[in-house]
Protein backbone atom coordinates (compact mmCIF):
# COMPACT_ATOMS: atom_id res chain seq x y z
CA UNK A 1 0.00 0.00 0.00
CA UNK A 2 1.18 3.53 -0.88
CA UNK A 3 2.30 5.65 2.40
CA UNK A 4 0.48 8.75 3.19
CA UNK A 5 4.33 10.25 2.90
CA UNK A 6 3.98 8.91 -0.83
CA UNK A 7 0.22 10.17 -1.45
CA UNK A 8 1.07 13.42 -0.19
CA UNK A 9 4.47 13.16 -2.76
CA UNK A 10 2.52 13.00 -5.66
CA UNK A 11 -0.56 14.39 -5.44
CA UNK A 12 -0.04 18.48 -5.56
CA UNK A 13 -2.67 21.11 -7.13
CA UNK A 14 -4.59 19.74 -10.18
CA UNK A 15 -6.31 21.51 -12.59
CA UNK A 16 -8.75 20.92 -15.63
CA UNK A 17 -4.96 23.02 -17.46
CA UNK A 18 -2.43 21.99 -15.34
CA UNK A 19 -1.35 19.52 -18.24
CA UNK A 20 -0.62 22.69 -19.87
CA UNK A 21 2.74 23.29 -18.00
CA UNK A 22 4.00 20.11 -18.30
CA UNK A 23 6.28 18.75 -21.16
CA UNK A 24 4.01 17.13 -23.72
CA UNK A 25 4.51 14.43 -26.13
CA UNK A 26 2.25 13.08 -29.52
CA UNK A 27 0.82 17.27 -29.63
CA UNK A 28 -0.23 18.65 -33.35
CA UNK A 29 0.63 22.11 -34.35
CA UNK A 30 -1.91 24.07 -34.81
CA UNK A 31 -0.93 27.03 -36.72
CA UNK A 32 -4.03 29.21 -35.97
CA UNK A 33 -4.01 29.46 -32.23
CA UNK A 34 -7.45 32.01 -31.86
CA UNK A 35 -8.99 29.14 -34.33
CA UNK A 36 -8.04 26.63 -31.76
CA UNK A 37 -9.10 28.87 -28.62
CA UNK A 38 -12.86 29.54 -30.12
CA UNK A 39 -13.12 25.54 -30.49
CA UNK A 40 -11.91 24.81 -26.87
CA UNK A 41 -14.37 27.26 -25.87
CA UNK A 42 -17.66 26.00 -27.71
CA UNK A 43 -17.04 22.13 -26.91
CA UNK A 44 -16.54 23.72 -23.10
CA UNK A 45 -20.07 24.78 -23.46
CA UNK A 46 -21.54 21.54 -25.42
CA UNK A 47 -23.62 19.04 -23.53
CA UNK A 48 -21.84 15.84 -21.96
CA UNK A 49 -21.24 12.81 -24.21
CA UNK A 50 -21.01 10.41 -21.12
CA UNK A 51 -22.35 11.07 -17.26
CA UNK A 52 -20.66 10.86 -14.33
CA UNK A 53 -22.85 8.24 -12.90
CA UNK A 54 -22.23 5.99 -15.35
CA UNK A 55 -18.22 6.60 -14.92
CA UNK A 56 -18.97 5.67 -11.41
CA UNK A 57 -20.87 2.44 -12.21
CA UNK A 58 -17.83 1.11 -14.79
CA UNK A 59 -15.40 1.56 -12.07
CA UNK A 60 -17.70 -0.39 -9.60
CA UNK A 61 -17.78 -3.25 -12.54
CA UNK A 62 -13.83 -2.61 -13.21
CA UNK A 63 -13.72 -3.30 -9.24
CA UNK A 64 -14.78 -7.01 -9.58
CA UNK A 65 -12.56 -7.77 -12.29
CA UNK A 66 -9.88 -6.47 -9.79
CA UNK A 67 -11.29 -8.97 -7.20
CA UNK A 68 -11.05 -11.56 -10.09
CA UNK A 69 -15.23 -11.66 -10.06
CA UNK A 70 -15.96 -10.51 -14.02
CA UNK A 71 -13.92 -10.09 -17.13
CA UNK A 72 -13.57 -7.03 -18.70
CA UNK A 73 -13.85 -7.05 -22.74
CA UNK A 74 -12.32 -3.80 -24.44
CA UNK A 75 -12.49 -3.77 -28.46
CA UNK A 76 -13.63 -1.59 -31.24
CA UNK A 77 -12.08 0.21 -34.31
CA UNK A 78 -7.89 1.17 -34.35
CA UNK A 79 -9.40 5.00 -35.16
CA UNK A 80 -12.69 6.05 -35.96
CA UNK A 81 -13.05 7.79 -39.08
CA UNK A 82 -15.39 10.36 -40.68
CA UNK A 83 -15.70 8.68 -43.91
CA UNK A 84 -16.79 5.46 -42.75
CA UNK A 85 -19.41 6.77 -40.10
CA UNK A 86 -22.44 4.79 -41.06
CA UNK A 87 -25.27 2.58 -38.62
CA UNK A 88 -24.40 -0.54 -39.80
CA UNK A 89 -20.92 -0.15 -39.24
CA UNK A 90 -21.41 0.70 -35.60
CA UNK A 91 -24.16 -2.22 -35.54
CA UNK A 92 -21.89 -4.71 -36.69
CA UNK A 93 -19.10 -3.76 -34.44
CA UNK A 94 -21.87 -3.65 -31.48
CA UNK A 95 -22.49 -7.20 -31.95
CA UNK A 96 -19.34 -8.65 -32.58
CA UNK A 97 -19.16 -7.42 -28.99
CA UNK A 98 -22.22 -8.88 -27.84
CA UNK A 99 -21.27 -12.11 -29.57
CA UNK A 100 -18.07 -11.94 -27.93
CA UNK A 101 -18.80 -11.67 -24.05
CA UNK A 102 -21.54 -14.34 -24.83
CA UNK A 103 -18.90 -16.54 -25.58
CA UNK A 104 -16.71 -15.38 -22.63
CA UNK A 105 -19.79 -15.44 -20.22
CA UNK A 106 -21.14 -19.43 -21.46
CA UNK A 107 -17.88 -20.40 -21.54
CA UNK A 108 -16.22 -19.44 -18.56
CA UNK A 109 -19.24 -18.97 -16.40
CA UNK A 110 -17.79 -15.24 -15.81
CA UNK A 111 -19.67 -12.14 -15.73
CA UNK A 112 -18.32 -9.70 -18.42
CA UNK A 113 -17.73 -5.70 -18.53
CA UNK A 114 -18.38 -4.38 -21.80
CA UNK A 115 -15.92 -1.24 -22.95
CA UNK A 116 -15.95 -0.36 -26.78
CA UNK A 117 -13.24 1.33 -28.63
CA UNK A 118 -16.20 3.83 -29.73
CA UNK A 119 -17.34 7.04 -29.83
CA UNK A 120 -14.48 8.78 -29.52
CA UNK A 121 -11.44 6.81 -30.68
CA UNK A 122 -10.37 9.41 -33.01
CA UNK A 123 -6.85 10.48 -32.48
CA UNK A 124 -3.80 8.27 -33.07
CA UNK A 125 0.13 8.36 -31.49
CA UNK A 126 2.82 8.15 -34.67
CA UNK A 127 6.00 7.43 -34.36
CA UNK A 128 7.33 10.11 -36.40
CA UNK A 129 6.00 13.88 -37.06
CA UNK A 130 6.21 13.61 -40.75
CA UNK A 131 6.09 11.08 -43.35
CA UNK A 132 7.70 11.23 -46.75
CA UNK A 133 5.98 9.50 -49.86
CA UNK A 134 7.64 9.73 -53.31
CA UNK A 135 9.93 12.42 -52.10
CA UNK A 136 7.46 15.38 -50.61
CA UNK A 137 7.18 15.20 -46.75
CA UNK A 138 3.86 16.29 -44.95
CA UNK A 139 2.73 15.96 -41.34
CA UNK A 140 1.99 12.21 -40.24
CA UNK A 141 -1.96 11.02 -40.37
CA UNK A 142 -2.67 11.40 -36.30
CA UNK A 143 -6.22 10.55 -37.12
CA UNK A 144 -10.09 12.58 -38.13
CA UNK A 145 -10.15 14.44 -35.41
CA UNK A 146 -6.88 15.81 -36.38
CA UNK A 147 -6.41 15.68 -39.80
CA UNK A 148 -7.32 14.39 -42.99
CA UNK A 149 -5.84 10.64 -44.45
CA UNK A 150 -5.46 12.04 -48.10
CA UNK A 151 -1.47 12.51 -48.92
CA UNK A 152 -1.61 16.40 -49.64
CA UNK A 153 -0.65 19.89 -47.74
CA UNK A 154 -4.42 21.08 -47.35
CA UNK A 155 -5.43 17.53 -45.68
CA UNK A 156 -2.02 16.79 -43.37
CA UNK A 157 -2.84 20.56 -42.21
CA UNK A 158 -4.12 19.90 -38.56
CA UNK A 159 -7.69 21.74 -38.23
CA UNK A 160 -9.51 22.08 -34.99
CA UNK A 161 -12.78 22.31 -36.58
CA UNK A 162 -12.58 18.27 -36.69
CA UNK A 163 -12.78 18.43 -33.25
CA UNK A 164 -16.70 19.67 -32.85
CA UNK A 165 -17.23 16.82 -36.35
CA UNK A 166 -15.31 14.09 -34.11
CA UNK A 167 -18.03 14.96 -30.94
CA UNK A 168 -20.93 15.48 -33.56
CA UNK A 169 -20.21 12.13 -34.27
CA UNK A 170 -19.60 10.76 -30.84
CA UNK A 171 -22.70 11.63 -30.05
CA UNK A 172 -24.65 10.23 -33.06
CA UNK A 173 -22.53 6.87 -32.41
CA UNK A 174 -23.41 6.83 -28.31
CA UNK A 175 -27.24 7.51 -29.22
CA UNK A 176 -27.07 4.36 -31.52
CA UNK A 177 -25.04 1.99 -28.71
CA UNK A 178 -27.58 3.07 -26.29
CA UNK A 179 -30.76 2.26 -28.46
CA UNK A 180 -29.30 -1.28 -29.08
CA UNK A 181 -27.99 -1.55 -26.04
CA UNK A 182 -31.60 -0.62 -23.76
CA UNK A 183 -34.12 -1.27 -27.14
CA UNK A 184 -34.31 -4.89 -27.28
CA UNK A 185 -31.51 -5.81 -29.55
CA UNK A 186 -29.08 -7.38 -26.95
CA UNK A 187 -32.24 -9.16 -26.02
CA UNK A 188 -30.20 -12.71 -25.85
CA UNK A 189 -33.39 -14.38 -27.05
CA UNK A 190 -32.18 -12.95 -30.28
CA UNK A 191 -28.40 -14.62 -30.01
CA UNK A 192 -28.66 -16.35 -33.24
CA UNK A 193 -29.50 -12.93 -35.03
CA UNK A 194 -26.12 -11.85 -34.00
CA UNK A 195 -23.93 -14.00 -35.72
CA UNK A 196 -23.03 -11.92 -39.42
CA UNK A 197 -23.28 -13.68 -42.74
CA UNK A 198 -20.07 -13.60 -44.01
CA UNK A 199 -18.84 -15.95 -40.42
CA UNK A 200 -21.85 -17.87 -40.17
CA UNK A 201 -20.45 -20.73 -42.51
CA UNK A 202 -16.67 -20.18 -40.73
CA UNK A 203 -15.33 -22.52 -37.97
CA UNK A 204 -16.00 -20.29 -35.93
CA UNK A 205 -19.64 -19.34 -36.42
CA UNK A 206 -20.23 -22.96 -36.30
CA UNK A 207 -19.04 -23.13 -32.96
CA UNK A 208 -21.08 -19.90 -32.29
CA UNK A 209 -24.01 -21.51 -33.37
CA UNK A 210 -23.70 -24.78 -31.26
CA UNK A 211 -23.13 -22.60 -28.36
CA UNK A 212 -26.15 -20.41 -29.15
CA UNK A 213 -28.25 -23.56 -29.30
CA UNK A 214 -27.06 -24.47 -26.34
CA UNK A 215 -28.14 -21.18 -24.26
CA UNK A 216 -31.44 -21.23 -26.45
CA UNK A 217 -31.68 -24.34 -24.26
CA UNK A 218 -30.86 -22.80 -20.95
CA UNK A 219 -33.01 -19.59 -22.17
CA UNK A 220 -36.23 -21.83 -22.41
CA UNK A 221 -35.48 -23.66 -18.82
CA UNK A 222 -35.09 -20.56 -16.84
CA UNK A 223 -38.69 -19.33 -18.52
CA UNK A 224 -39.75 -22.16 -17.34
CA UNK A 225 -38.83 -21.57 -14.42
CA UNK A 226 -40.26 -17.84 -14.54
CA UNK A 227 -37.01 -16.48 -15.07
CA UNK A 228 -37.69 -14.08 -17.86
CA UNK A 229 -36.88 -10.87 -19.81
CA UNK A 230 -39.65 -9.25 -17.85
CA UNK A 231 -38.38 -10.25 -14.73
CA UNK A 232 -34.89 -10.55 -14.88
CA UNK A 233 -34.05 -6.90 -17.37
CA UNK A 234 -30.52 -8.43 -18.01
CA UNK A 235 -31.92 -11.23 -19.89
CA UNK A 236 -33.45 -8.21 -22.88
CA UNK A 237 -30.30 -5.44 -21.87
CA UNK A 238 -26.99 -4.94 -21.83
CA UNK A 239 -24.42 -2.38 -20.31
CA UNK A 240 -21.54 -0.94 -22.92
CA UNK A 241 -19.33 1.58 -21.78
CA UNK A 242 -17.29 3.54 -24.20
CA UNK A 243 -13.19 4.38 -23.83
CA UNK A 244 -10.30 6.03 -26.19
CA UNK A 245 -6.73 7.13 -25.83
CA UNK A 246 -6.67 10.43 -24.13
CA UNK A 247 -4.42 11.74 -26.69
CA UNK A 248 -5.81 15.26 -27.92
CA UNK A 249 -5.46 17.30 -24.43
CA UNK A 250 -7.23 20.08 -25.34
CA UNK A 251 -10.25 18.54 -26.60
CA UNK A 252 -10.47 16.06 -23.45
CA UNK A 253 -10.04 19.57 -21.24
CA UNK A 254 -12.71 21.15 -23.22
CA UNK A 255 -15.38 18.08 -22.07
CA UNK A 256 -14.28 17.98 -18.73
CA UNK A 257 -16.61 18.95 -16.40
CA UNK A 258 -17.51 19.27 -12.56
CA UNK A 259 -20.47 16.66 -11.21
CA UNK A 260 -23.01 18.47 -9.44
CA UNK A 261 -23.46 15.19 -7.46
CA UNK A 262 -20.10 14.57 -6.00
CA UNK A 263 -18.14 17.90 -6.71
CA UNK A 264 -15.69 15.54 -8.38
CA UNK A 265 -13.83 16.41 -12.38
CA UNK A 266 -14.91 14.11 -14.83
CA UNK A 267 -14.06 13.82 -18.12
CA UNK A 268 -17.22 13.21 -20.10
CA UNK A 269 -16.14 12.20 -23.55
CA UNK A 270 -15.96 8.35 -22.56
CA UNK A 271 -16.44 6.64 -19.67
CA UNK A 272 -12.98 4.98 -19.44
CA UNK A 273 -9.75 6.80 -20.74
CA UNK A 274 -5.83 5.13 -21.16
CA UNK A 275 -2.99 6.71 -21.37
CA UNK A 276 -0.55 5.34 -24.39
CA UNK A 277 2.94 3.65 -23.99
CA UNK A 278 4.27 6.78 -26.04
CA UNK A 279 3.06 9.25 -23.41
CA UNK A 280 3.14 7.54 -20.21
CA UNK A 281 5.93 9.79 -18.95
CA UNK A 282 5.03 10.44 -14.75
CA UNK A 283 6.00 14.05 -15.41
CA UNK A 284 4.66 14.37 -18.76
CA UNK A 285 1.02 15.99 -19.76
CA UNK A 286 -0.94 13.24 -20.21
CA UNK A 287 -0.53 11.94 -16.89
CA UNK A 288 -0.88 14.88 -15.25
CA UNK A 289 -4.14 15.56 -17.23
CA UNK A 290 -5.75 12.02 -16.04
CA UNK A 291 -4.91 11.56 -12.21
CA UNK A 292 -6.79 14.73 -11.71
CA UNK A 293 -10.04 13.03 -13.27
CA UNK A 294 -12.26 10.44 -11.56
CA UNK A 295 -13.14 8.41 -14.47
CA UNK A 296 -12.05 5.08 -14.35
CA UNK A 297 -8.74 4.92 -16.47
CA UNK A 298 -6.34 2.78 -18.27
CA UNK A 299 -2.21 2.29 -18.60
CA UNK A 300 -0.56 0.74 -21.41
CA UNK A 301 2.40 -1.26 -20.54
CA UNK A 302 4.96 -2.11 -23.15
CA UNK A 303 7.95 -4.11 -22.97
CA UNK A 304 10.40 -1.65 -22.01
CA UNK A 305 7.92 -0.50 -18.81
CA UNK A 306 10.35 -0.51 -15.62
CA UNK A 307 8.28 -2.36 -12.61
CA UNK A 308 9.74 1.00 -10.32
CA UNK A 309 8.35 3.35 -12.66
CA UNK A 310 5.05 1.46 -12.80
CA UNK A 311 5.05 1.75 -9.28
CA UNK A 312 5.42 5.67 -9.23
CA UNK A 313 3.00 5.61 -11.98
CA UNK A 314 0.25 3.73 -9.66
CA UNK A 315 1.33 6.08 -7.05
CA UNK A 316 0.16 9.32 -9.18
CA UNK A 317 -2.85 7.76 -11.02
CA UNK A 318 -4.47 5.83 -7.71
CA UNK A 319 -3.10 7.08 -4.94
CA UNK A 320 -5.84 6.22 -2.90
CA UNK A 321 -5.75 2.48 -3.97
CA UNK A 322 -9.05 2.30 -5.48
CA UNK A 323 -10.21 -0.96 -7.14
CA UNK A 324 -11.83 -0.34 -10.30
CA UNK A 325 -9.96 2.49 -11.02
CA UNK A 326 -6.98 1.36 -12.59
CA UNK A 327 -6.37 -0.94 -15.43
CA UNK A 328 -2.72 -1.99 -17.18
CA UNK A 329 -2.81 -2.63 -20.30
CA UNK A 330 -0.40 -5.15 -21.20
CA UNK A 331 1.38 -4.77 -24.46
CA UNK A 332 4.81 -6.88 -24.70
CA UNK A 333 4.58 -8.71 -28.27
CA UNK A 334 4.41 -12.52 -28.39
CA UNK A 335 8.22 -12.88 -28.08
CA UNK A 336 8.42 -10.73 -24.56
CA UNK A 337 5.01 -10.85 -22.72
CA UNK A 338 7.24 -14.29 -20.94
CA UNK A 339 10.41 -12.20 -19.96
CA UNK A 340 8.84 -8.91 -19.48
CA UNK A 341 5.23 -9.25 -18.03
CA UNK A 342 6.23 -11.83 -15.05
CA UNK A 343 8.44 -8.89 -13.43
CA UNK A 344 5.49 -6.09 -13.40
CA UNK A 345 3.15 -8.66 -12.24
CA UNK A 346 5.57 -9.36 -9.48
CA UNK A 347 6.53 -5.98 -8.37
CA UNK A 348 2.66 -5.19 -8.20
CA UNK A 349 1.47 -8.15 -6.00
CA UNK A 350 4.49 -7.30 -3.51
CA UNK A 351 3.74 -3.73 -3.19
CA UNK A 352 -0.44 -4.81 -2.61
CA UNK A 353 -1.69 -2.52 -5.30
CA UNK A 354 -5.37 -3.20 -6.51
CA UNK A 355 -5.45 -3.04 -10.90
CA UNK A 356 -6.98 -5.08 -13.26
CA UNK A 357 -4.62 -7.09 -15.75
CA UNK A 358 -6.05 -6.87 -19.31
CA UNK A 359 -3.82 -8.01 -22.61
CA UNK A 360 -3.27 -5.69 -25.63
CA UNK A 361 -2.46 -8.44 -27.91
CA UNK A 362 -2.28 -6.21 -31.08
CA UNK A 363 0.16 -3.41 -30.92
CA UNK A 364 2.69 -5.82 -29.65
CA UNK A 365 2.38 -7.63 -32.92
CA UNK A 366 2.57 -5.50 -36.11
CA UNK A 367 4.69 -6.21 -38.85
CA UNK A 368 5.00 -5.51 -42.38
CA UNK A 369 4.07 -8.24 -44.68
CA UNK A 370 5.65 -9.36 -48.36
CA UNK A 371 3.22 -7.44 -50.07
CA UNK A 372 4.03 -4.21 -48.18
CA UNK A 373 0.79 -3.58 -45.71
CA UNK A 374 1.07 -3.78 -42.20
CA UNK A 375 -0.64 -6.42 -40.78
CA UNK A 376 -0.80 -9.09 -37.45
CA UNK A 377 -0.33 -12.39 -37.78
CA UNK A 378 -3.03 -14.08 -35.84
CA UNK A 379 -1.25 -16.63 -34.48
CA UNK A 380 1.68 -13.92 -32.43
CA UNK A 381 -2.37 -12.48 -31.21
CA UNK A 382 -3.18 -16.24 -29.87
CA UNK A 383 0.49 -16.46 -28.22
CA UNK A 384 0.84 -13.45 -26.66
CA UNK A 385 -3.04 -14.00 -25.27
CA UNK A 386 -1.81 -17.71 -24.33
CA UNK A 387 1.41 -15.85 -22.46
CA UNK A 388 -0.40 -13.39 -20.35
CA UNK A 389 -2.83 -15.88 -18.98
CA UNK A 390 -0.28 -17.71 -18.36
CA UNK A 391 2.15 -15.36 -16.25
CA UNK A 392 -0.50 -14.16 -14.67
CA UNK A 393 -1.62 -17.71 -13.19
CA UNK A 394 2.13 -18.28 -12.51
CA UNK A 395 2.52 -15.17 -10.65
CA UNK A 396 -0.96 -15.51 -8.75
CA UNK A 397 -2.67 -12.37 -10.24
CA UNK A 398 -5.78 -13.00 -11.86
CA UNK A 399 -5.80 -12.15 -16.06
CA UNK A 400 -8.48 -9.96 -15.78
CA UNK A 401 -8.90 -8.52 -19.42
CA UNK A 402 -8.12 -8.13 -23.00
CA UNK A 403 -7.88 -4.98 -25.50
CA UNK A 404 -7.91 -4.83 -28.85
CA UNK A 405 -8.86 -3.82 -32.55
CA UNK A 406 -12.04 -5.54 -34.37
CA UNK A 407 -14.34 -4.45 -36.70
CA UNK A 408 -17.47 -5.90 -37.75
CA UNK A 409 -16.87 -5.49 -41.09
CA UNK A 410 -15.66 -8.38 -43.68
CA UNK A 411 -11.85 -6.90 -43.95
CA UNK A 412 -8.75 -8.59 -44.50
CA UNK A 413 -6.25 -6.99 -42.30
CA UNK A 414 -4.58 -9.58 -39.99
CA UNK A 415 -3.34 -12.67 -41.44
CA UNK A 416 -4.09 -16.19 -40.30
CA UNK A 417 -7.16 -17.52 -38.12
CA UNK A 418 -9.29 -20.01 -39.11
CA UNK A 419 -10.12 -18.24 -42.68
CA UNK A 420 -6.42 -18.40 -43.78
CA UNK A 421 -5.78 -14.84 -44.58
CA UNK A 422 -2.53 -14.63 -46.53
CA UNK A 423 -0.27 -12.03 -47.34
CA UNK A 424 -1.43 -11.53 -50.55
CA UNK A 425 -4.92 -11.69 -49.44
CA UNK A 426 -4.57 -8.77 -47.26
CA UNK A 427 -5.18 -6.29 -50.53
CA UNK A 428 -8.93 -7.76 -50.82
CA UNK A 429 -10.36 -5.77 -48.12
CA UNK A 430 -7.86 -3.94 -46.46
CA UNK A 431 -10.06 -0.35 -45.58
CA UNK A 432 -8.35 0.43 -42.27
CA UNK A 433 -7.33 3.95 -42.17
CA UNK A 434 -3.77 3.46 -39.26
CA UNK A 435 -3.80 -0.35 -38.05
CA UNK A 436 -5.14 -3.58 -39.01
CA UNK A 437 -7.95 -4.99 -36.91
CA UNK A 438 -9.30 -8.20 -36.29
CA UNK A 439 -12.34 -9.40 -38.17
CA UNK A 440 -15.69 -10.97 -37.12
CA UNK A 441 -14.53 -14.51 -37.37
CA UNK A 442 -11.20 -13.92 -35.88
CA UNK A 443 -12.46 -12.05 -32.82
CA UNK A 444 -14.86 -14.69 -32.17
CA UNK A 445 -11.67 -17.21 -32.23
CA UNK A 446 -9.97 -15.28 -29.66
CA UNK A 447 -13.24 -14.86 -27.42
CA UNK A 448 -12.87 -18.97 -27.49
CA UNK A 449 -9.50 -19.36 -26.60
CA UNK A 450 -10.12 -16.73 -23.71
CA UNK A 451 -13.14 -18.43 -22.07
CA UNK A 452 -10.91 -21.37 -22.02
CA UNK A 453 -8.33 -19.90 -20.87
CA UNK A 454 -10.52 -18.20 -18.12
CA UNK A 455 -12.04 -21.72 -17.13
CA UNK A 456 -8.84 -23.21 -16.80
CA UNK A 457 -7.97 -20.55 -14.43
CA UNK A 458 -10.88 -20.86 -12.45
CA UNK A 459 -10.73 -24.34 -11.94
CA UNK A 460 -7.07 -24.58 -10.85
CA UNK A 461 -8.30 -21.69 -8.52
CA UNK A 462 -4.15 -19.97 -7.71
CA UNK A 463 -3.45 -18.40 -4.68
CA UNK A 464 -1.31 -15.30 -5.22
CA UNK A 465 1.83 -15.24 -4.45
CA UNK A 466 3.83 -12.95 -2.59
CA UNK A 467 7.60 -12.55 -4.10
CA UNK A 468 10.25 -12.06 -1.59
CA UNK A 469 12.52 -9.23 -1.67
Amino acid sequence: MPTDMQKVGTAGRWTPDSWRAKPIRQVPFYPDEAKLKSVESRLSSYPPLVFAGEARSLKAHLGKVARGEAFLLQGGDCAESFAEFHPNNIRDTFRVLLQMAVVLTFGSATPVVKVGRLAGQFAKPRSADTEVIDGVELPSYRGDIINGFDFNPEARLPDPERMVQAYNQAAATLNLLRAFAQGGYADLHKVHQWNLGFVEKSPQGERYQDLANRLDEALSFMAACGITGVTTPQIRETELFTSHEALLLPYEQALTRIDSTTGDWYDVSAHMLWIGDRTRQHDGAHVEFLRGVKNPIGLKCGPTMDPDDLIRLIDILNPADEAGRLTLIVRMGSDKVDDKLAPLVRRVLREGRQVVWSCDPMHGNTVKSSTGYKTRPFDRVLKEVRGFMDVCRAEGAYPGGVHFEMTGQDVTECTGGAQAITDHALALRYHTACDPRLNASQSLELAFLVAEGLKAARDSQPKARVAAE
